[in-house]
């Protein structure tokens, strides 16, 4: 049997009647092993150096310094410690008017640091770019700093200058070329200037608001027995007590939860770039079904001679499941080499947003590809292969099929089971899968719904059109309701995934674009002191700044809400927890900002004794905060309650200062605050900022462009990998065309020379094959056109979170191109036929 089976193949595969389905699996498993390959190597990476991740084996986060009992226990249990602090500040170079001036992410490091992990230093500007360098054996010496390559060119300094942080001068004495627990967080955008703990205080730059994070690294010495254990004993003791004593603003790491941030983010990439290549399999497997189900037809009279020759039902399901196991192999295996090869472009296109070199990739991705491939084939191309155990012998003779028996369609249902499976294996979030599987099987619901409408609502003009090609078009889509439906769906599906790519994505990024609008500020200003505010009012208007309203912000924790204390449990989701957690801007002001408005509640009167909060109506809705409720802030030691009055709409994309919440300057009178602006700085006015610096050390300056355009280069290089992973989703929705518009090839052939043989003449065929696949590709195209706009909105109002207007373009490139397509896939398939004698055709169908 498998020496026929064999014969088999190679006699299919001459005739071309198992590419197709070859190039479907292959493209299947290639866009599925390449987002396996290139986040199991991530992965791999990020559990290799976790520890390097931390610089210890635990890592206390603080807003304020760490308890000293904290320390105490770690010294009792012999653990080694150092300290870290770390805030943003302006790094400035020069004298005078040559002075320049930049936001720097300064961090204070302590002896000892870093407990686990190397730092890597150099003198070498192109080595530190290329994060080589020699391991440092101490701390930057008091005086000195260590600071990023890019910052010799943006101070316009070098090794041996000078730059000022606050009130303190230092000389630069080395390049970072690799800082261990740095991480790959994408909003790390400030260059790092670290330098010694013990300078600190003279920069004079901590000022009450200061946003400063203070660290502990802790880690087990060599020589500690059981240094694992005692380290985890360690973070449980502290994890207990920040619960038992409510300890807000503290954050324990350690190596099972190392940097969840970078976690967060790998996890979204993850399910992101996953349903990228769900997509590719969901239209790869329409393919596989119809290249399955085409190949079952072309073999029911080969099928019936070889039961004739004496084969059983039981050695013809054998060979051609051998036939089927091993073009599956052969497509699994291909799918894989071919996705082995695209996760280096990935790795090429996300290189600079991975910081180090990456482990060899492992050997799952692979059998995850091969057992894809063959979970697609037995769902999708077993049921055919049932239906030719059943072909009788007297189709010989009579060419007559029986319809489908229960247990070949039970097969079906088996095939989507598995097909379920395959996206919960995949997706890796049961959640996620389940949308996933729900709206695609939606769509082809609703596809198909709408085209059974379409065939029923053609009837009627049969008999009202008094035209003898469009009776022949008509004719030919209501003899076969099933084909033609399945044909409408599958182009409207392949249509979709093409529109989404081109027209749809378009429309996204032109709305993300015009989100922002032109004259949206491009500097912030934060930690201005009360003090200094009118001054850099009069600088910021002489510099030719029209609009730069200044705002008190205050930093404030949130402990009760209606008299009842905030604790680690009072919240169960994820965002409201880190909400909750952290502290908040507020801010007190007399009048609504212009850019908000006002959704639930008034504003407040401001009155004496009678304490009001306005809220942004998104964080009230994540902590189910109401009007009326009574919310308690600690700021600085004082106690501030007041009771939430009204709840506010913000423009976010107005890039103008907005908070979460006001409260009436009469109830804060008594707190300390400092001051924040933003503003629009016009071209050729950079020398201010360096001034303002340079007179002001405490200001923190935000040039937003340049973030802006940070973020844009990091966004591009995403666009660019998601844009080479729907390579895949194109030759997917290109394999559903092809297929959809040759499944009923075979069939059209022999009516097309039955016709013609009763009469026809090759214009009437002609004209009536342009009128039907201009109505199939047409409707096909709307459908598309629909979902694909369907799916811009979703992506506007839950991703991207702006306004999105429905382009008539969409619906009008559909049409055009689902009837160009239909068209010129049917003449492809049947433009022979019309060529040749009417004779000659029947005796080849």
């Amino acid at each position: 049997m498998l020496k026929l089976a064999l014969k088999m193949t190679l006699r299919d595969w001459r005739a071309g009647q198992l590419r197709f389905l070859l190039i479907a699996l292959t493209v299947a498993v290639a866009a599925l092993s390449a987002t396996g390959f290139f986040i199991d190597r991530l992965r791999s990476g990020l559990d290799r150096d976790a520890h390097q991740l931390l610089g210890a084996d635990v890592v206390i986060n603080a807003d304020l310094p760490v308890n000293p009992a904290w320390r105490a226990e770690a010294e009792r249990r012999g653990l080694l410690m150092t300290d870290t602090v770390s805030f943003p500040s302006m790094a400035q170079a020069g004298e005078g008017e040559q002075s320049t001036s930049l936001l720097a992410s300064l961090k204070a490091v302590g002896p000892g640091y870093p407990l686990r992990g190397q730092l890597k230093i150099t003198t070498n500007p192109e080595q530190a770019e290329q994060s080589y360098g020699t391991a440092a054996n101490s701390v930057p010496a008091s005086g000195t700093v260590w600071i990023d390559a890019g910052l010799l060119g943006s101070l316009k300094t070098s090794i041996g200058g000078q730059i000022k942080l606050g009130d303190k001068s230092f000389t630069v004495a080395q390049l970072i070329a690799s800082e261990p627990d740095r991480g790959a967080n994408f909003l790390a955008f400030a260059p790092r200037v670290m330098f010694a703990l013990g300078d600190v205080e003279a920069t004079n730059l901590i000022q009450p608001g200061s946003r400063v994070s203070y660290r502990l690294l802790v880690a087990a010495p060599s020589s500690l027995k059981n240094g694992a254990a005692v380290a985890s004993a360690y973070e449980q003791w502290l994890q207990a007590q920040i619960k038992q004593n409510n300890i807000k603003g503290v954050r324990v790491e350690s190596l099972e939860n190392g940097r969840p941030e970078m976690r967060a983010t790998l996890d979204r990439a993850d399910r992101f770039l996953s349903l990228v290549g769900l997509l590719s399999a969901m239209l790869a497997a329409v393919a596989v079904a119809m290249a399955a189900r085409r190949f079952m037809q072309r073999h029911l009279d080969a099928c019936a001679m070889l039961r004739c020759l004496g084969l059983t039902q039981n050695e013809v399901t054998l060979m051609y499941l051998i036939e089927f196991l091993m073009v599956g192999l052969a497509g699994s295996a291909m799918g894989v080499a071919v996705g082995f090869g695209g996760h280096y472009v990935l790795l090429e296109v996300l290189g600079k947003l991975v910081s180090a070199s990456l482990p060899a990739p492992t050997i799952y991705p692979a059998l995850q590809g091969v057992a894809t491939g063959m979970l697609l084939l037995a769902a999708f191309a077993l049921p055919p292969i049932l239906q030719l155990r059943k072909v009788p012998h007297n189709r010989v003779i009579r060419r007559e099929q029986d319809p489908p028996q229960v247990t070949a369609l039970a097969t079906y249902g088996l095939g989507l089971a598995g097909f379920v499976a395959l996206l919960l294996w995949q997706a890796g979030d049961v959640q996620l899968a389940l949308y996933t599987a729900g709206g695609f099987l939606g769509a082809f619901a609703l596809f198909g719904l709408v085209g059974w409408g379409a065939l029923a609502a053609l009837k009627p003009m049969r008999r009202a059109i008094d035209h003898q090609s469009w009776r022949f078009a008509i004719s030919s889509l209501q003899r076969r309701p099933g084909a033609t439906v399945v044909q409408i769906v599958s182009l409207a599906l392949g249509m979709m995934a093409l529109l989404v790519l081109t027209v749809v994505r378009g429309d996204l990024m032109t709305a993300w674009r015009n989100a922002t609008p032109p004259d949206a500020p491009n500097r912030f200003i934060i930690n201005i002191q009360p003090e200094q505010a009118a001054d850099i009012a009069k600088r910021l208007q002489a510099a030719g700044v029209i609009y730069a309203p200044q705002y008190p912000m205050i930093r404030g924790r949130l402990t009760a809400v209606n008299g009842k204390p905030v604790t680690a449990e009072t919240y169960t989701d994820d965002r409201a927890k880190g909400l909750a957690d952290r502290e908040f801007n507020l801010s007190t002001m007399a009048q609504m900002q212009a850019e908000n408005k006002i959704s639930a509640g008034q504003w407040f009167a401001d009155k004496p004794g009678a304490p009001e909060a306005s809220v942004e109506e998104g964080i009230a809705k994540t902590l189910k905060w109401k009007l009326g409720d009574k919310l308690r802030f600690d700021i600085a030691g004082t106690p501030v309650d007041a009771t939430i009055t009204s709840l506010r709409k913000l423009e976010w994309g107005s890039m103008r200062v907005n908070f979460f919440v006001i409260i009436n300057p009469a109830a804060m009178t008594e707190v300390s605050q400092s001051w924040i602006t933003a503003f629009h700085l016009p071209q050729g006015q950079g020398a201010v900022m360096n001034a303002l610096t340079r007179d002001y050390p405490n200001l923190t300056i935000v040039d937003v462009g340049g973030l802006l355009r940070q973020v844009q280069a990091v966004l591009d290089q995403v666009v660019t990998a998601v844009e080479f992973l729907f390579v895949f989703t194109l030759a997917s929705g290109v394999l559903v065309l092809y297929a959809a518009l040759m499944g009923s090839q075979d069939e059209r052939t022999r009516e097309s020379g039955l016709l013609r043989a009763l009469g026809a003449t090759r214009r009437q065929l002609s004209q009536a094959q342009l009128i039907e696949f201009s109505l199939v590709g047409a409707l096909s195209g709307v459908l598309a056109a629909s979902g694909a706009a369907a799916m811009g909105w979703a992506l506007a109002t839950y991703q991207f979170k702006f306004a999105w207007s429905f382009s008539p373009v969409v619906w009008l490139v559909g049409l055009v191109a689902g009837a160009l397509c239909a068209i010129a896939g049917g003449w492809l398939g049947l433009r022979n036929v019309l060529r040749q004698p009417p004779l000659q055709t029947l005796r080849e169908a």
